[in-house]
Order: structure tokens, then C-alpha cells, then sequence
């Protein structure tokens, strides 16, 4: 690196990025995102009578949450003037769909836009992707624009923090995925069944630092008036927040999934450098400790397998030991490379022992094969109208569906 080059974000040693941007909202809101009491609180302040809130409130959730409704004139049982008046000040409105892949096996890829809230300032862009199997179809949602933290192994780690996500733009990701698969209510299926089922907090950044606003969001997914997606259908995957996570479990009470990686601290700092914060001791007995766990309800361990890295038996045998007491699943994620990278993923013939070892122990350990590969390939190919999307591609979205 010469004099005038900046080190770069894993270089740098810092743990936490700052924001460069806090949310500035549009001067028309969007009422997506907000819960009843905010609801009822926006139609107050725009002269709606207090005892008529309530059944209003009731109204405009059953709309934006079970028919996805996606403007105020949709609203046929709300009058007129009160739709008028609605229209005057708020939106339904949910993020901008920029670009869609879709995999040769169904999985979806959607490039999202958001308003930056700054004249100067380009829109910011997300992702969000659809995996369908037999059994579910899960939906991998993103809490920042860029992440907190620096993994070494993980491309997200390598851009700059932007800003965290608002309550609205997740809960907005759920209702883009639902417009464009056709999966409200008035969907015609010869079973009704929902396409989307589940929900992973496994996309860009990290869930518990912006954790007001996912949970605010993921209440809202959960709520069974409106989009009704189970708790035990939700999971939030976490670097290892440590204050953060008996919160997970207190104030929202979704399935929790840890990215770990590694298990020893020395490694474990150089992969998820927020291990030096809180270290593999810590963040397992707050594991031990999280609210509602147990067999029905086991937390995932994330396991991206490294050549020559972390994937001796020697680890296998380590992270048995380190999860004794837990009721646990491993995932074993064969690592997708990614340009620039120095790690390789493991051979195919080392995964395997690692995971019969795993297996034999008493644990679930699936090795998860990225669904959509073509479509993840091609991610530099996906362009905005600007930029490609190159910078926004993530570790293979951690493997994806990760949900039992």
C-alpha cells in the first residue's frame, strides 16, 4: 500500500463501522412499517376523531397486510373523503424493484431501491432473494444498506455502512416478494397455500445493530391479523451481538441462527473480528441462555467451510465439544468465492468428513449448497441503472435457507 492509498475497511481494524447516513423519510411517508399505535397516532395528526382510530387503524392494516394493497383507492370499504384525505398526506408504498434474476430452479433475485433522503445523494440499493423448495419458500431479507461489521470471509464486510434499514423498508422487502410472486390473499392456488413461508434475517448487515427497527419489522411479519408468517418460521442470523441476543429472545421470540465459524478465538477474530468484543466463551453462554430454545425450537450454528482454515477434524471435533449443553444444528456452508477474496472453499471430500463427524456426535449437520447459482454468478452482471451489483453480492446470502 503506498502513502496516499486508504487502508481498507478489513484492514483498518476497526470493529464497528459508524453510519455514513441516517434515514431522512420522503415528505409523503409511507404507513408500511409503522405499528397500530403509530397508525393510530399518523390519523390523529391528520384530524381522524379518536373514536374512530381504532376501527381505521384495524382497516388499513387488514389492507396493507393481508391484501397487499398497494395504493388507498384498493381500500373499497374505506370512504371516500377518508381515502382522499389519506392520499393527501401518506403512501402505501413499499422499495423500488430496480433489476430481477430468476434461477433455472425458481429462486428469485430482486435489486431493491430505497431513497437516500439527500438531494447529492445517489438512491441506495438492497437485496433480497426467494428460495423455493417442495416443502417451504423462504425469503432472505436485509436490515442495512452495507453492514456494521468487517468479516474477512464475507463480501458484504468489505463496503462501508450506509445506513440501517427502516421497519418499512424490511416489512417492505416481505410485501415486494409477496406483489411480485402474486401471494396475497386473492391469490388463485388450488390449495391456498402462501409461496412465501419463511423469513431469514440473513441478508446484508447485521440484524442486531439496527435491532429496534427488525424487531418493530419482524412483529409486524409475525402479527396474525396481517402478514402472519410464525415466530418458529422467522430467523435472525447474528455475528455473535452478545447484549442483543436476550433481547431476540424476550422482545421478538424468533428461531436464532449464529454465524460462528471458527472455534477458537484467535481464528475467530480474524473471520468475525467481532469476536474481540465479544469472544466464542461469551457469545455460547448467551446461547445456553436464549429465551424459548430447546429441541422443538434448536438454534443454528453457521459453518462456512474454509480450505486449510477451519475445516480439520481437529475443528469438528472442538465444535462438538464447545456445543454440548445447547440444543443446536450445524449448517455447513461451502464458502462461494468472490472476486479478491484469499480464502478457498473446502474440498468436497474434507466437508463431508467434517459433517459425518458432526453427524455421529448428535447434530443435525446439513451442508447447504447455494441455491441459484446462476443467478449468484452473474451478480456483477445485475445492473441498476448506474452501477452494477457487484459491490452488493454477499457470501451466497449465507447458504440461504437455513430453516429446519
Amino acid at each position: 500500500m503506498t502513502m496516499t492509498e486508504a487502508p481498507s475497511i478489513q484492514e483498518s481494524g476497526v470493529l464497528e463501522k459508524t453510519a455514513l447516513e441516517t434515514y431522512v423519510p420522503p415528505a409523503k411517508p409511507s404507513l408500511v412499517g409503522l405499528s397500530r399505535e403509530e397508525l393510530a397516532q399518523r390519523l390523529g395528526e391528520i384530524g381522524v376523531a379518536e373514536k374512530q382510530r381504532k376501527m381505521r387503524v384495524q382497516q388499513l392494516w387488514h389492507w396493507m397486510y393481508v391484501r397487499g394493497a398497494q395504493s388507498f383507492a384498493d381500500m373499497t370499504n374505506v370512504s371516500k373523503d377518508m381515502r382522499a384525505e389519506l392520499e393527501q398526506h401518506f403512501t402505501v408504498d413499499r422499495p423500488e424493484v430496480v433489476a430481477e434474476q430468476i434461477s433455472n430452479d425458481g429462486t428469485r433475485k430482486w435489486l431493491l431501491r430505497l431513497p437516500s433522503g439527500h438531494a447529492s445523494e445517489r438512491p441506495h440499493e438492497v437485496e433480497c432473494v426467494y428460495i423455493p423448495e417442495t416443502d417451504r419458500g423462504t425469503l432472505c431479507v436485509s436490515s442495512q444498506v452495507g453492514c456494521t461489521l468487517n468479516c474477512s470471509f464475507c463480501h458484504t464486510g468489505t463496503q462501508r455502512l450506509v445506513r440501517n434499514l427502516t421497519a418499512g423498508e424490511i416489512v417492505g422487502q416481505i410485501m415486494v416478494a409477496r406483489d411480485r410472486l402474486n401471494d396475497w390473499i386473492d391469490r388463485e392456488t388450488p390449495n391456498g397455500n402462501r409461496l412465501v413461508t419463511n423469513v431469514v434475517m440473513m441478508g446484508m448487515g447485521e440484524p442486531l445493530y439496527n435491532f429496534d427497527a427488525v424487531r418493530d419489522a419482524l412483529l409486524i411479519v409475525s402479527d396474525n391479523e396481517g402478514i402472519g408468517i410464525s415466530r418458529r418460521r422467522i430467523t435472525l442470523s447474528t455475528s455473535g451481538v452478545v447484549p442483543n441476543i436476550a433481547r431476540t429472545g424476550d422482545e421478538i421470540g424468533v428461531m436464532l441462527a449464529i454465524s460462528l465459524h471458527a472455534v477458537r478465538d484467535e481464528l475467530r477474530n480474524e473471520l468475525v473480528p467481532l469476536n474481540k468484543k465479544y469472544p466464542i466463551k461469551e457469545l455460547l453462554d448467551a446461547c445456553r441462555a436464549y429465551p424459548g430454545s430447546s429441541n422443538s425450537r434448536r438454534i443454528t450454528f453457521e459453518y462456512v467451510m474454509l480450505k486449510g482454515i477451519n475445516d480439520s477434524l481437529d475443528d469438528a471435533k472442538l465444535l462438538v465439544k464447545l456445543l454440548k449443553g445447547i440444543p443446536a444444528k450445524i449448517n455447513l456452508i461451502p464458502f462461494n468465492p468472490w472476486p479478491g477474496t484469499r480464502y478457498e472453499c473446502s474440498d468436497w471430500e474434507q466437508i463431508e468428513k467434517f459433517s459425518e463427524y458432526v453427524f455421529n456426535a448428535g447434530y443435525s449437520s446439513p451442508v447447504r449448497t447455494p441455491r441459484g447459482r446462476d443467478i449468484l454468478a452473474a451478480c456483477g452482471q445485475l445492473k441498476s441503472e448506474t452501477e452494477k451489483l457487484s459491490a452488493r453480492e454477499r457470501q451466497a446470502l449465507r447458504a440461504m435457507a437455513m430453516t429446519d
